[in-house]
């Protein structure tokens, strides 16, 4: 006879918790399940954490960081990656929130200090990977219906996210280690959704948002990526546009002058800048939000310039915009980046004068660079003491 004791725990347990005791029985919520997904997902994870914070130093560098310029391609291949990535842990988060859902219920919700530390972890992963995903997707959308900035939190985001992912690992791992390599799930029951059908879905739409997107800056998916906010090749001269002129305030005076604040401070007509020696470079613009293409870029060296002022070598240099508002008006440009053969102030984008928003008159245009700091509407180039 069961004592009154346990009848009494028994309806406790059952009050307390949503689903009564047997009703996930399913394999496919077994932890061999969540450690094949988790290994898929935690791979992901650290790849776009640690493409975004290449991206983010770039564009918030520290006095001793020194960038590589080659290959010009290299911010090209780390923000796609970011945001391929950053769209492939949709479905994987998704999946492995649905395949461990039921023990996020289990009572009593702590049992231990390290089931503690477990629930702690998770309390702090998935709203974060959730908001960070959300934030991330409209992002790419251009569509930023909050107050605070989206790259200072989009940063702490992620380090919350790693950082509760290595605390969950930590307290998990021998169950992980137990179910990494053998096959210790139970037999799909008959008629229900097997375990290879499940993880063959996972697969495949996970597939299918990083083909429809990774157009955008992958030429050959081009046609494919119609998931993607931004079309290569659809735009003014061929190129897509984030931020035209008319949105960034910018009227472009008939009697344009570039200001050069050095040692020997000039100004130069649009005139005296065409009649400098004039190069030809092959480099891609690489947006942040994931898109990107190569162009043919005409104009003048920036250290050419930076010597017209008598600059002393290895010189940081502040790019001025004509912009009137926005955060990326001003750009830091390291000596690496100043002192290249390939960083230009273009005039013109294959051949033909820049379109006004694409930064006609002159715009900024330099290797392995984010699309952002490549400043538009170059107007003062400021020699850094």
């Amino acid at each position: 006879m069961t004592s009154p004791g346990r009848v009494r725990a028994a309806i406790t347990r059952s009050r307390l918790s949503p689903f009564r005791p047997g009703a996930f029985s399913s394999a496919l919520h077994h932890p061999r399940i969540a450690v094949l997904i988790g290994r898929v997902l935690g791979a992901a994870i650290i790849v776009c954490f640690l493409t975004g914070l290449y991206s983010h130093f770039l564009q918030n560098p520290q006095p001793w960081m020194v960038f590589p310029t080659r290959p010009t391609w290299l911010y090209r291949l780390s923000q796609g990656l970011h945001v391929a990535t950053g769209t492939a842990l949709i479905p994987l988060v998704l999946a492995k929130l649905w395949t461990v859902y039921p023990r996020l219920f289990a009572w009593p919700p702590v049992r231990s200090w390290a089931h503690g530390l477990e629930r702690m972890s998770i309390a702090l992963f998935v709203p974060a990977v959730l908001l960070q995903l959300f934030m991330g997707l409209l992002n790419t959308l251009k569509w930023y219906p909050w107050p605070f900035t989206f790259r200072t939190l989009h940063f702490w985001l992620a380090w919350i996210i790693v950082g509760s992912l290595l605390l969950h690992i930590s307290v998990k791992l021998p169950i992980i280690s137990r179910h990494w390599s053998s096959d210790g799930t139970p037999r799909d029951r008959p008629g229900g959704w097997t375990r290879r059908g499940f993880l063959t879905t996972i697969a495949a739409a996970t597939a299918a948002v990083v083909v429809t997107t990774v157009g955008q800056t992958v030429t050959p998916l081009r046609r494919a990526a119609l998931l993607a906010p931004r079309q290569p090749g659809v735009g003014p001269q061929g190129f897509p546009v984030n931020r035209t002129a008319k949105q960034a305030g910018v009227v472009v005076p008939t009697a344009w002058r570039l200001h050069l604040d050095g040692p020997t401070p000039r100004t130069l007509t649009l005139a005296d800048v065409t009649a400098l020696p004039q190069h030809e470079v092959r480099l891609p613009i690489a947006c942040v939000d994931g898109w990107s293409q190569l162009g043919r870029w005409g104009g003048v060296r920036i250290k050419d310039l930076l010597a017209l002022t008598d600059a002393p070598p290895g010189s940081t240099v502040r790019v001025v915009s004509a912009e009137t508002t926005g955060s990326y008006r001003v750009s830091r440009l390291g000596p690496e980046f100043a002192y290249d053969d390939l960083t230009l102030l273009a005039l013109r984008l294959n051949g033909e004068v820049l379109h006004l928003d694409h930064g006609y008159p002159a715009r900024l245009i330099a290797p392995a660079r984010p699309g952002v700091l490549q400043t538009k509407w170059v107007e003062r180039l400021e020699v850094l003491p």
